[in-house]
Protein backbone atom coordinates (compact mmCIF):
# COMPACT_ATOMS: atom_id res chain seq x y z
CA UNK A 1 0.00 0.00 0.00
CA UNK A 2 1.28 3.48 -0.90
CA UNK A 3 0.53 6.91 0.48
CA UNK A 4 -0.25 9.95 -1.64
CA UNK A 5 3.49 10.71 -1.75
CA UNK A 6 4.18 7.28 -3.27
CA UNK A 7 6.06 5.93 -0.23
CA UNK A 8 5.52 2.41 0.99
CA UNK A 9 2.96 2.26 3.80
CA UNK A 10 1.86 -0.73 5.82
CA UNK A 11 -1.83 -1.48 6.32
CA UNK A 12 -0.92 -1.98 10.00
CA UNK A 13 2.02 -1.17 12.23
CA UNK A 14 2.95 -3.72 14.89
CA UNK A 15 4.67 -3.04 18.19
CA UNK A 16 6.95 -5.81 19.43
CA UNK A 17 8.03 -6.39 23.02
CA UNK A 18 10.73 -8.86 21.99
CA UNK A 19 13.96 -8.62 20.02
CA UNK A 20 15.95 -11.76 19.15
CA UNK A 21 19.63 -11.74 18.37
CA UNK A 22 21.92 -14.15 16.46
CA UNK A 23 25.56 -13.42 15.61
CA UNK A 24 29.06 -14.82 15.26
CA UNK A 25 30.39 -12.31 17.81
CA UNK A 26 31.27 -14.86 20.46
CA UNK A 27 30.92 -14.20 24.19
CA UNK A 28 34.49 -13.30 25.14
CA UNK A 29 34.17 -9.62 24.24
CA UNK A 30 31.65 -6.85 24.84
CA UNK A 31 30.11 -6.88 21.36
CA UNK A 32 26.86 -8.57 22.37
CA UNK A 33 26.45 -6.43 25.50
CA UNK A 34 26.95 -3.26 23.47
CA UNK A 35 24.15 -4.27 21.11
CA UNK A 36 21.89 -5.17 24.03
CA UNK A 37 22.53 -1.76 25.53
CA UNK A 38 21.69 0.04 22.29
CA UNK A 39 18.40 -1.85 22.00
CA UNK A 40 17.32 -1.14 25.57
CA UNK A 41 18.23 2.56 25.38
CA UNK A 42 15.97 2.96 22.34
CA UNK A 43 13.21 0.59 23.47
CA UNK A 44 13.23 0.40 27.30
CA UNK A 45 11.69 -2.74 28.70
CA UNK A 46 12.12 -4.79 25.53
CA UNK A 47 12.74 -8.51 26.05
CA UNK A 48 15.95 -9.83 24.52
CA UNK A 49 16.35 -13.44 23.40
CA UNK A 50 19.85 -14.52 22.39
CA UNK A 51 19.53 -17.28 19.80
CA UNK A 52 23.29 -17.84 19.67
CA UNK A 53 26.48 -15.83 19.35
CA UNK A 54 28.65 -18.87 18.63
CA UNK A 55 28.07 -19.21 14.89
CA UNK A 56 31.52 -19.98 13.44
CA UNK A 57 33.09 -16.68 12.32
CA UNK A 58 31.76 -15.66 8.91
CA UNK A 59 29.76 -18.89 8.43
CA UNK A 60 26.64 -17.43 6.81
CA UNK A 61 25.24 -20.85 5.96
CA UNK A 62 25.45 -22.11 9.55
CA UNK A 63 23.83 -18.90 10.83
CA UNK A 64 21.06 -19.22 8.25
CA UNK A 65 20.35 -22.82 9.24
CA UNK A 66 20.23 -22.07 12.98
CA UNK A 67 17.96 -19.06 12.49
CA UNK A 68 15.57 -20.90 10.16
CA UNK A 69 15.26 -23.88 12.50
CA UNK A 70 14.78 -21.70 15.59
CA UNK A 71 12.44 -18.97 14.36
CA UNK A 72 9.26 -21.13 14.35
CA UNK A 73 9.59 -21.41 18.14
CA UNK A 74 10.21 -17.73 18.83
CA UNK A 75 7.49 -15.22 19.74
CA UNK A 76 6.44 -12.44 17.34
CA UNK A 77 9.53 -10.23 17.34
CA UNK A 78 12.07 -8.21 15.48
CA UNK A 79 14.85 -10.68 14.69
CA UNK A 80 18.40 -9.33 14.31
CA UNK A 81 20.97 -11.62 12.69
CA UNK A 82 24.54 -10.57 12.00
CA UNK A 83 27.02 -12.92 10.36
CA UNK A 84 28.56 -10.40 8.06
CA UNK A 85 31.94 -11.08 6.46
CA UNK A 86 31.11 -8.30 3.95
CA UNK A 87 30.63 -5.60 6.60
CA UNK A 88 31.78 -2.21 5.35
CA UNK A 89 31.44 -3.18 1.67
CA UNK A 90 28.65 -2.39 -0.79
CA UNK A 91 26.43 -5.20 0.54
CA UNK A 92 23.05 -3.86 1.66
CA UNK A 93 21.56 -3.76 5.12
CA UNK A 94 17.91 -4.82 5.01
CA UNK A 95 14.73 -5.16 7.04
CA UNK A 96 12.16 -7.70 5.86
CA UNK A 97 8.61 -8.25 7.05
CA UNK A 98 7.68 -11.94 7.07
CA UNK A 99 5.33 -14.15 9.04
CA UNK A 100 4.18 -11.55 11.55
CA UNK A 101 7.72 -10.46 12.42
CA UNK A 102 10.57 -8.41 10.99
CA UNK A 103 14.07 -9.65 10.21
CA UNK A 104 17.00 -7.23 10.18
CA UNK A 105 20.55 -7.89 8.99
CA UNK A 106 22.92 -7.96 6.03
CA UNK A 107 21.58 -8.88 2.60
CA UNK A 108 23.98 -11.79 2.14
CA UNK A 109 21.55 -14.73 2.34
CA UNK A 110 21.74 -15.03 6.12
CA UNK A 111 18.05 -14.20 6.55
CA UNK A 112 16.79 -16.06 3.48
CA UNK A 113 16.04 -19.51 4.94
CA UNK A 114 14.30 -17.98 7.97
CA UNK A 115 12.22 -15.77 5.67
CA UNK A 116 11.16 -18.90 3.77
CA UNK A 117 10.36 -20.65 7.05
CA UNK A 118 8.08 -17.72 7.91
CA UNK A 119 6.13 -18.10 4.69
CA UNK A 120 8.12 -15.72 2.50
CA UNK A 121 8.88 -12.00 2.42
CA UNK A 122 5.90 -9.66 2.38
CA UNK A 123 7.89 -6.46 1.90
CA UNK A 124 11.43 -5.23 2.39
CA UNK A 125 13.55 -2.12 2.56
CA UNK A 126 17.21 -1.19 2.36
CA UNK A 127 18.38 0.52 5.53
CA UNK A 128 19.11 4.03 4.30
CA UNK A 129 17.59 6.19 7.04
CA UNK A 130 20.71 7.35 8.85
CA UNK A 131 18.63 9.18 11.46
CA UNK A 132 17.98 5.81 13.12
CA UNK A 133 21.68 4.85 13.26
CA UNK A 134 24.29 5.50 15.91
CA UNK A 135 26.91 8.01 14.85
CA UNK A 136 29.70 7.86 14.06
CA UNK A 137 29.05 4.54 12.33
CA UNK A 138 31.91 2.08 12.68
CA UNK A 139 32.72 0.47 9.31
CA UNK A 140 33.26 -2.85 11.13
CA UNK A 141 30.41 -2.88 13.68
CA UNK A 142 27.14 -2.44 11.82
CA UNK A 143 25.49 -4.77 14.32
CA UNK A 144 25.80 -2.11 17.00
CA UNK A 145 25.51 1.03 14.90
CA UNK A 146 22.92 0.11 12.23
CA UNK A 147 21.13 -3.21 12.65
CA UNK A 148 20.35 -3.11 16.37
CA UNK A 149 19.17 0.52 16.51
CA UNK A 150 16.99 0.01 13.44
CA UNK A 151 15.50 -3.13 14.97
CA UNK A 152 14.82 -1.34 18.26
CA UNK A 153 13.05 1.52 16.47
CA UNK A 154 10.92 -0.97 14.53
CA UNK A 155 10.06 -2.79 17.77
CA UNK A 156 8.58 0.44 19.16
CA UNK A 157 6.04 0.46 16.33
CA UNK A 158 7.80 2.58 13.73
CA UNK A 159 6.78 1.69 10.18
CA UNK A 160 9.12 -0.42 8.08
CA UNK A 161 8.93 2.26 5.38
CA UNK A 162 10.63 4.72 7.72
CA UNK A 163 13.74 2.54 7.94
CA UNK A 164 14.79 3.21 4.37
CA UNK A 165 14.12 2.63 0.70
CA UNK A 166 11.66 0.02 -0.53
CA UNK A 167 13.20 -2.85 -2.47
CA UNK A 168 11.61 -5.69 -4.42
CA UNK A 169 11.52 -8.83 -2.30
CA UNK A 170 12.51 -10.78 -5.41
CA UNK A 171 15.86 -8.95 -5.35
CA UNK A 172 16.85 -10.16 -1.89
CA UNK A 173 19.98 -12.33 -1.79
CA UNK A 174 19.09 -15.95 -1.07
CA UNK A 175 21.22 -18.96 -0.29
CA UNK A 176 20.73 -21.95 -2.60
CA UNK A 177 18.25 -24.44 -1.21
CA UNK A 178 20.02 -27.51 0.19
CA UNK A 179 20.02 -30.58 -2.04
CA UNK A 180 17.38 -33.11 -1.03
CA UNK A 181 15.77 -35.72 -3.26
CA UNK A 182 14.76 -39.37 -3.33
CA UNK A 183 15.56 -41.44 -6.41
CA UNK A 184 16.66 -44.95 -7.35
CA UNK A 185 16.05 -46.23 -3.82
CA UNK A 186 18.27 -43.62 -2.21
CA UNK A 187 17.79 -40.35 -0.36
CA UNK A 188 20.38 -37.84 -1.49
CA UNK A 189 21.23 -34.72 0.46
CA UNK A 190 24.03 -32.67 1.92
CA UNK A 191 25.40 -31.69 5.28
CA UNK A 192 23.27 -28.76 6.44
CA UNK A 193 25.37 -27.96 9.48
CA UNK A 194 27.56 -29.38 12.21
CA UNK A 195 26.73 -28.49 15.80
CA UNK A 196 29.14 -27.96 18.69
CA UNK A 197 28.93 -31.66 19.59
CA UNK A 198 30.06 -32.69 16.10
CA UNK A 199 26.63 -34.06 15.15
CA UNK A 200 26.13 -33.94 11.39
CA UNK A 201 22.73 -32.64 10.29
CA UNK A 202 21.68 -33.70 6.80
CA UNK A 203 19.18 -32.00 4.49
CA UNK A 204 17.29 -35.31 4.29
CA UNK A 205 13.95 -35.18 6.09
CA UNK A 206 12.73 -38.08 8.19
CA UNK A 207 9.74 -38.32 5.84
CA UNK A 208 12.16 -39.18 3.02
CA UNK A 209 13.57 -41.98 5.16
CA UNK A 210 10.02 -43.25 5.66
CA UNK A 211 9.50 -43.30 1.88
CA UNK A 212 12.50 -45.60 1.56
CA UNK A 213 11.23 -47.93 4.26
CA UNK A 214 13.83 -46.85 6.79
CA UNK A 215 12.38 -47.29 10.27
CA UNK A 216 13.79 -47.30 13.78
CA UNK A 217 16.06 -50.28 14.12
CA UNK A 218 16.82 -50.44 10.40
CA UNK A 219 20.44 -50.66 9.25
CA UNK A 220 21.18 -47.72 6.95
CA UNK A 221 23.88 -47.53 4.29
CA UNK A 222 25.59 -44.14 4.33
CA UNK A 223 27.60 -43.17 1.24
CA UNK A 224 29.80 -40.08 1.30
CA UNK A 225 32.31 -39.75 -1.50
CA UNK A 226 34.09 -43.07 -1.90
CA UNK A 227 33.35 -44.06 1.66
CA UNK A 228 30.48 -46.39 2.58
CA UNK A 229 29.38 -47.57 5.99
CA UNK A 230 26.34 -49.18 7.57
CA UNK A 231 24.90 -47.67 10.75
CA UNK A 232 21.73 -48.27 12.77
CA UNK A 233 18.82 -45.81 12.55
CA UNK A 234 17.65 -45.32 16.13
CA UNK A 235 15.74 -42.79 18.20
CA UNK A 236 18.74 -41.13 19.83
CA UNK A 237 22.53 -41.13 19.77
CA UNK A 238 22.54 -42.58 23.31
CA UNK A 239 20.96 -45.78 21.95
CA UNK A 240 24.40 -47.03 20.88
CA UNK A 241 27.54 -47.65 22.89
CA UNK A 242 30.04 -44.78 23.35
CA UNK A 243 32.16 -44.37 20.25
CA UNK A 244 29.61 -45.94 17.90
CA UNK A 245 27.94 -44.14 14.97
CA UNK A 246 24.18 -43.79 14.72
CA UNK A 247 21.64 -42.16 12.38
CA UNK A 248 18.63 -40.53 14.02
CA UNK A 249 15.94 -37.89 13.48
CA UNK A 250 16.96 -34.64 15.15
CA UNK A 251 14.75 -31.97 16.72
CA UNK A 252 14.32 -30.23 13.35
CA UNK A 253 12.91 -33.39 11.75
CA UNK A 254 16.07 -34.02 9.72
CA UNK A 255 18.29 -37.09 9.60
CA UNK A 256 21.52 -36.59 11.51
CA UNK A 257 24.61 -38.68 12.12
CA UNK A 258 26.26 -38.79 15.52
CA UNK A 259 28.94 -40.62 17.45
CA UNK A 260 27.87 -41.28 21.02
CA UNK A 261 30.30 -39.30 23.20
CA UNK A 262 32.30 -38.43 20.08
CA UNK A 263 32.54 -36.13 17.06
CA UNK A 264 30.83 -37.54 13.94
CA UNK A 265 31.93 -34.70 11.66
CA UNK A 266 35.57 -35.29 12.49
CA UNK A 267 35.36 -39.08 12.44
CA UNK A 268 33.48 -39.20 9.13
CA UNK A 269 35.21 -36.22 7.50
CA UNK A 270 31.89 -34.52 6.70
CA UNK A 271 32.05 -30.71 6.54
CA UNK A 272 29.00 -28.53 5.77
CA UNK A 273 27.99 -28.91 2.13
CA UNK A 274 29.34 -32.46 1.72
CA UNK A 275 27.03 -34.73 -0.28
CA UNK A 276 25.60 -37.82 1.41
CA UNK A 277 23.32 -40.64 0.23
CA UNK A 278 21.24 -42.95 2.41
CA UNK A 279 19.56 -46.26 1.61
CA UNK A 280 18.23 -49.30 3.40
CA UNK A 281 20.85 -51.99 3.94
CA UNK A 282 19.78 -55.06 1.96
CA UNK A 283 20.38 -58.59 3.27
CA UNK A 284 23.43 -60.13 1.66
Amino acid sequence: MRSASGKLRSPFVATYDCLTFLTDYGVEDGFVAACHGVAVRISPGIRLIDVTHLVPPGDVRRGAAVLAQTIPYLPPAVHVAVVDPGVGTARRGIAVQAGGGILVGPDNGLLSWAIAAQGGAERACQLTNGEWWLHPVSPTFHGRDIFTPVAAHLATGRDLAEAGTEIDVADLVTLPAPTSRVHDGEAEGEVMSVDRFGNVQLSIASSDADRLGIGFGSPVVVRCGRRQLTVPYLETFAAVAPGEIVAYTDSAGLISLAVNAGDAAEQLGLPPGAHVRLSVARPS
